[in-house]
């Protein structure tokens, strides 16, 4: 058995850090779980949805609630690769240039509205995504560990955003959707906010190590071959469907277990069963691949496909 699954200590740190970001984030248990799956998978994750519903709020509570180091980038088209990455100082006293650190030089990034950025700032944030390290004026920066990135972006068609490229869509663990609150969440939020932030009254009730010890136990989560043949099968059938011009690549299968390993390990388990598979399939492959002619729904057309795609496939029991 997994030391830390049966660690009744950890089980309650996992229950305090949803309490905790319920408090801030009404109504949105489904969100706050897979986030919280995606942070001990070691993933990256795109919120996408319209302004106003907490996307922003979900990553402060989720930094509080941790105890990471948390930056934060307000992209905007004239927004400069240097803006996030840093840039050399001249000192005119001895003629030297020193390295100032930009934001990405943290635990938690939270790069706000990234569709609103230019495609070369877009781009620029490959290499620390995808390798946990960046390249400035030809010198290698390593990036801190645990290095997560929170991204908003508004839907497309909105004034002023650029589309990201399949490239950096692919480095993505999970895209989630917060959508509007229902009636009795929004009241709730109504009376949270007016006498002071409930941001302000977060403490912290898991550490950076903590959180690392999860993410290290997370990939021993054992995964049945049958149950990968499941997953494979998934994969493989998004290379071949009529619908999709671009299937899921080797990454996303690679994503898709992890993440199925990290569902299992905060539920509990220690062994990967095909629900996990077909919980978090949606959302780490639904950006990854892409449908046939042009659409602004393309996220919700996926999502649907890939639903479609697991209702073929046989389950293994």
């Amino acid at each position: 058995m997994n030391p830390l699954v049966s660690d009744a200590q950890t089980a309650e740190k996992l229950v305090e850090l949803r309490r905790n970001l319920a408090s801030v984030i009404r109504g949105k248990q489904d969100v706050l779980e897979d986030l919280i799956v995606a942070v001990v998978a070691g993933g990256s994750v795109l919120l996408e949805d319209v302004p106003g519903v907490g996307k922003t709020t979900l990553a402060k509570a989720l930094a509080a609630s941790v105890d990471l180091e948390f930056r934060r980038v307000q992209c905007t088209p004239d927004l400069l690769p240097a803006d996030i990455f840093g840039f050399s100082v001249f000192n005119p006293a001895d003629g030297s240039f020193s390295f100032r650190r930009g934001p990405i030089f943290t635990n938690l990034l939270l790069v706000d509205e990234i569709n609103r950025a230019s495609p070369r700032t877009q781009s620029a944030l490959l290499e620390g995504m995808a390798e946990h390290q960046i390249t400035v004026e030809g010198t290698r920066y390593v990036l801190a560990s645990p290095f997560i990135v929170l991204a908003t972006q508004n839907p497309l068609g909105f004034q002023g955003t650029y589309p990201l490229p399949e490239s950096q869509l692919d480095r993505f663990l999970f895209q989630l959707s917060m959508d509007y609150p229902d009636r009795e969440s929004e009241i709730e939020i109504l009376y949270d906010q007016m006498a002071a932030n409930p941001l302000d009254e977060i403490e912290s009730v898991m550490s950076r190590d903590e959180l690392l010890r999860c993410q290290a136990l997370a990939r021993e989560v054992h995964v049945e071959r049958s149950v990968a043949g499941y997953l494979i099968d998934l994969v493989q059938r998004t290379r071949k469907d009529s619908r999709l011009r671009l299937g899921c690549s080797p990454r996303g299968a690679l994503m898709l277990v992890r993440a199925a390993q990290a569902r299992a390990f905060v539920l509990g388990r220690d062994y990967v069963v095909p629900d996990d598979v077909q919980h978090v399939a949606p959302l780490v492959l639904s950006h990854r691949v892409a449908p046939v002619g042009h659409r602004f729904d393309s996220t919700h057309a996926c999502r649907e496909i890939i639903v479609d795609l697991m209702n073929q496939l046989d389950v293994p029991v």
